[in-house]
């Protein structure tokens, strides 16, 4: 492939514009979803979105830093939450704090996540891997511990919005159509180590093979086909879209047209109903993290998706922004 322009060249490439650090993505048809791994992808559907700019990487710390220092902003994670907003919680258990991944120390049941994810007290952006943890070091590693809220806050101050989960896609497919990973059908070719996810058996024994046991640096590893660094792996990244089964829009007989800019459910499809009694909205998350591996969640793919409840912070979930302005 040939070299793509530098961030901030204002060059036009094969119909490619790199400025400030984004990458402007031409509308297009395209086939969203996959009918090869889990049921809450399919099925495949063809839509098409317009154009959009989009950051070349997810939301750094040091993004993240500047927001919240020019703002005074206090994330999710860093305010304890009110005992009023969730009915039945004990007042003593309402503290700062975010979820945090553990290895375990042997195989464990992979139906129950509490034995790896636990809330750790004092854990946010700033102290990713616990409380006595910094960000020193990984300045250039995504954001973390950051819930909807963060992101929205961070997105309006830049000027810019969250994607679509169709536009997310589109783009993170970098003009492969159809095919299952960000380079097409193999998951590492030759070998080669192309995004960060968990190489061995999840929970416990990472193998190490693309040398990251957490986040690794934006632009670690290859861009895609759009000039786009981490759409896969790394970690998950929210959208705008609330969660639900994917919609397939028919069209009257004889048309001919194709859905444009597809959006998701609406905020009451998008709750639990395995936990009715937790009226907590869900968005849609994309890419996969390096939590991802091929014996638990094959989901370091443009298609995959997942759940997540706006009020919760994680260590592998962060963000990128888009802008629809030309």
């Amino acid at each position: 492939m040939a070299a793509l322009p530098e961030a901030g060249a204002n060059v036009r490439m094969n119909g490619l514009v790199a400025t400030n650090g984004m990458r402007w993505i031409e509308g297009g048809t395209f086939r969203m979803g996959s009918d090869r791994f889990y049921p809450e992808e399919a099925p495949v559907r063809t839509v098409r979105v317009d154009g959009f700019w989009i950051d070349e990487t997810p939301v750094t710390n040091r993004d993240f830093a500047a927001f919240a220092d020019a703002t005074g902003y206090r994330s999710f994670a860093e305010i304890p939450p009110d005992p009023k907003d969730y009915p039945g919680m004990d007042p003593a258990l309402a503290v700062a704090g975010s979820l945090l991944f553990q290895r375990t120390r042997g195989p464990v049941d992979l139906s129950d996540y509490s034995q790896w994810w636990s809330f750790s007290i004092g854990t946010d952006w700033r102290h990713p891997h616990g409380p006595d943890s910094s960000i020193e070091g990984l300045e250039d590693h995504p954001v973390v511990h950051v819930a909807y809220q963060d992101a929205e806050a961070y997105a309006g101050w830049a000027g810019k919005s969250l994607p679509t989960e169709a536009e997310w896609e589109f783009a993170a497919r970098g003009g492969l159509d159809g095919a299952d990973y960000a380079w097409g059908d193999e998951l590492a070719p030759g070998r080669a180590m192309l995004a960060n996810y968990w190489q061995g058996a999840f929970p416990y024994g990472n193998t190490l093979e693309d040398g990251y046991e957490r986040t690794s640096p934006v632009r670690s590893y290859p861009a895609n086909g759009y000039g786009l660094f981490d759409m896969i792996g790394n970690v998950w990244e929210w959208t705008s879209d609330w969660y639900g089964q994917p919609r397939v829009e028919r069209k009257s007989k004889g048309s001919c047209c194709v859905p444009a800019n597809p959006r998701g459910a609406t905020k009451r499809e998008s709750l639990d109903p395995v936990t009715p009694k937790v009226a907590i909205p869900r968005k849609v998350l994309k890419g996969g993290s390096h939590l991802c591996a091929a014996n638990y969640c094959q989901r370091y793919r443009p298609a995959a998706r997942h759940a997540q409840a706006i009020d919760s912070s994680t260590s592998h979930i962060g963000f990128r922004c888009i802008s629809r302005s030309r």
